[in-house]
Order: C-alpha cells, then sequence, then structure tokens
C-alpha cells in the first residue's frame, strides 16, 4: 500500500450480519466481564481512568462529540495493558489454586501460604513495552518471578520501565513476532507460564483471559458516559497491534448491544497494518505482514495478528483503517495541545493515532466516502481510547518540541476542506 496517504481503508459488511457472533461469546461471555471488573477493584491503587470530553475540538471537526478514556492514568503504569495481563495471570492462578463455588480475591493471592505455593512460577511474556510492564507489575505483586521478551528496536526508555517493576528484560534481534516466538520456546524449554496478548494453535485460553480484561475499561467508559445521559456511544476507534484490545472493544460492545452496537473502526501504522491486509483479502483468514514493522507507534508494531482476536473482529468490527506515523504524531501534538477549554491528554504515539485519523476523517476530502459510509457527522458521539502516556519520554519530546514526523504539505489542514 501507499505509506504516504494519511487514510487508508476498507469497510467489513460482514459486521452488519453477524448477530450474534459465536466467536464474541467465545472470547467475551458476558459473565466475564463482571469477574474482571471485580477483581481489578481489589487491586491496590485501582480507580476509575478518568473520561475526559474535547467538545471544542469536537465542534470543529463536526461531530456531536469527542470522549478519551485516558489509560496514561491507569495505576500510575501509564497504560492499558495492566488490565488485560492481571486479569489473565489472576485466572490462571484462579484455576490452578481455587476452588469450585469459590474465585480467589487479592487478598488471598497476596497471602503467605498461597505464596508458598506460587513463588515458584515464572511468568513470561513478548511484548513491545506496556504488556511487559503490566505482566511485571502483577507478578511482582505476587512475589513471583517474570522474564519479559523485547525486539531489538525496543527503546531503552520502556525496558527500563519493565525492569523497575522487578522483571528479568530479554531483547531479542528480531521484531515483535520473533520476540513472541523465542519467548513461547524458551517458556517450553523452562517450564514457564506464558501470559500474551496474542494467540497462536494450541494457545488461545490465557489471550482470551487478556481481553476479558480489558472490558473492565469499557465498563468504567459506560458508567460515564451514562453519567451525561448517554446510553452508548455511537462510534469506537480503536487502535490494534495483534488485536487484543480491538477484539475486546468490539466483542464487548455487540455482547451488550447486539445489532445496536457502536460502529467500530480500527485503526493501525501502515508499515504493521495486518488486520487491515486481513480484511482486505475479504476471506475471513488473517493475514501477516513481513518487514521490520518500522513505525513509532510501538505498541502497535505487529506483523501477525491474533488468530483468536481476528475471528471476533472479523465478525464486530465495521471498518479497518491503516495511517503513517505523521498521523499519530499528529494525535499527540493536538492532544498536548487542546484548543481552548478542552482538557489536556499526554498520549504516547500509539495512544494518538485514534485521534489523528479521526481528524483526517472528518477533514481530509479524498476520506468523505469513508465518513459517509461510517454516518459520522453532529449527532456522532466517538469513543477514544489513549491506551498510554508518555511511556517513552525521549521520543515524546521530538514529536511534541522538535515537531518530528510532520503532517506532509499536501494533507496540511484547510478550513476549506469540510467544504469541498
Amino acid at each position: 500500500m501507499s505509506q504516504n496517504q494519511p487514510i487508508q481503508w476498507v469497510l467489513n459488511p460482514k459486521a452488519l450480519t453477524t448477530v450474534p457472533s459465536a466467536s464474541a461469546e467465545q472470547v467475551l461471555p458476558v459473565p466475564s466481564f463482571r469477574m474482571a471488573r471485580k477483581f481489578h477493584r481489589q487491586l491496590p491503587g485501582y480507580r476509575m481512568s478518568p473520561l475526559k470530553a474535547l467538545p471544542n475540538l469536537a465542534a470543529m471537526l463536526g461531530v456531536g462529540g469527542i470522549w478519551v478514556k485516558d489509560e496514561s492514568q491507569r495505576m500510575s503504569l501509564n497504560s492499558f495493558k495492566i488490565m488485560g495481563g492481571s486479569f489473565a495471570l489472576y485466572r490462571f492462578l484462579n484455576e490452578k489454586f481455587g476452588t469450585p463455588g469459590h474465585d480467589l480475591t487479592y487478598t488471598e493471592l497476596i497471602s503467605p501460604e498461597m505464596h508458598t505455593q506460587i513463588s515458584h512460577i515464572t511468568f513470561t511474556s513478548a511484548t513491545d513495552g506496556n504488556h511487559g510492564r503490566g505482566l511485571a507489575w502483577a507478578a511482582q505483586q505476587l512475589g513471583c518471578p517474570c522474564v519479559i521478551y523485547v525486539h531489538k528496536d525496543t527503546s531503552q526508555a520502556r525496558i527500563d520501565a519493565i525492569a523497575k517493576s522487578g522483571a528479568e528484560v530479554r531483547v531479542v534481534q528480531g521484531n515483535y513476532d520473533a520476540a513472541v516466538r523465542q519467548c513461547s520456546q524458551d517458556a517450553a524449554a523452562n517450564g514457564w507460564q506464558v501470559i500474551s496478548d496474542t494467540s497462536w494453535d494450541g494457545y488461545e485460553e490465557v489471550p482470551a483471559w487478556v481481553m476479558q480484561g480489558y472490558s473492565t475499561i469499557y465498563q468504567e467508559a459506560q458508567e460515564q458516559l451514562s453519567a451525561q445521559g448517554m446510553t452508548k456511544p455511537t462510534h469506537v476507534f480503536v487502535q490494534a497491534g495483534v488485536g487484543a484490545l480491538a477484539a475486546s472493544t468490539a466483542g464487548f460492545y455487540h455482547q451488550i448491544f447486539g445489532a445496536e452496537q457502536p460502529i467500530c473502526v480500527v485503526v493501525e501504522p501502515s508499515e504493521a497494518a495486518c488486520l487491515y491486509e486481513s480484511a482486505k483479502a475479504g476471506d475471513g483468514a488473517p493475514r501477516t505482514v513481513h518487514g521490520d514493522l518500522d513505525t513509532i507507534m510501538a505498541g502497535l508494531a505487529c506483523g501477525e495478528p491474533s488468530p483468536l482476536a481476528w475471528r471476533v473482529l472479523w465478525d464486530c468490527a465495521n471498518a479497518f483503517v491503516a495511517c503513517p506515523d505523521y498521523v499519530a504524531a499528529k494525535g499527540m501534538r493536538v492532544y498536548a495541545v487542546p484548543l481552548d477549554g478542552d482538557p489536556l491528554v499526554i498520549s504516547g504515539e500509539s495512544g494518538a493515532v485514534t485521534l489523528g485519523a479521526l481528524m483526517f476523517i472528518m477533514e481530509y476530502p479524498d476520506a468523505r466516502a469513508l465518513r459517509d459510509a461510517l454516518g459520522l457527522g453532529p449527532d456522532s458521539q466517538v469513543l477514544l481510547i489513549n491506551t498510554e502516556g508518555n511511556t517513552d519520554p525521549e521520543y515524546f519530546r521530538r514529536v511534541a518540541w522538535e515537531g518530528v514526523l510532520p503532517v506532509p504539505h499536501e494533507y496540511h489542514w484547510l478550513p476549506t476542506w469540510r467544504t469541498e
């Protein structure tokens, strides 16, 4: 695909016909939402992440409202990933040590009695940064060893953040997908337990638990939107790497609202658009994107979709969008320099791409067809997830202070765009 156009997209008409979705029911059963929320409420430092309204930007873009679920303020960990990794780790231990009719509590998990049973278990995963940090934190709370695999282009800031949470960090000479394979091989050789957000043949239960853990984010958002008099957003834009968060998003709303679910738009980097390519193929099979996956959106630099997540997305996501890096950089700057009266949002590269994508969809003339297909307009209430804060401070400053990755001149915003 051309890497310079701000927006490339493919619509998924199957999402309008697959109700109910057997895949969503299998991976994201409604009782799991309540279990995840109950567990997360027990974690030290838990509180709902804020839902921020950007009414002035919404008016400028011509939509009814923009709502940002700000996961940069999640439990001082600067990312949403703790919600999935911690719940999956909990589900693993609950299955192994719980008793019928009684789910382990967090107090029981950190008790001396439990420590003697679990302290020998080593948890491991591959990561682009945030998932590894969240899993390392969760393992540290339980006093369990943790080994995290990262690819060669992972920033030192992200590696240091993982190590500070008590994990051993191993750097793999390859991309994210190579780190996943190395982690799986070493875990099998050493008897470690993998807690991964991506799936493969024979490994689907844990990734499903990760996706279920993310449902707490949307349960919170629904409560917060309800306080504003809304039953649900009309549209949800969600970023994707292997697809776990995106599938959790689309599957959650499908399970709760069925055919009345919000329109779900999945956003990826052009250099790692494996879900976009899968949807473009149109046959329901996941596609792999090869190469270095060279994008500033480190948390989304994944070439192999999670097959489990893809099945849910193929049923439930309405559109797949691929964006070059400058779209994410624009989103970062807009969040950091808001219109007068709108709140500041500190967003990293992966966190901001959905805002950048929304802005180009609403303002760029060549995106009119997508804008119309999605029904975006004055009555739209759009939910975005700021999945990470300033997780790589040096690069954040390069984007925000030095203007790295400017929007190409031919795609500069013009006040006349929306009237053309």
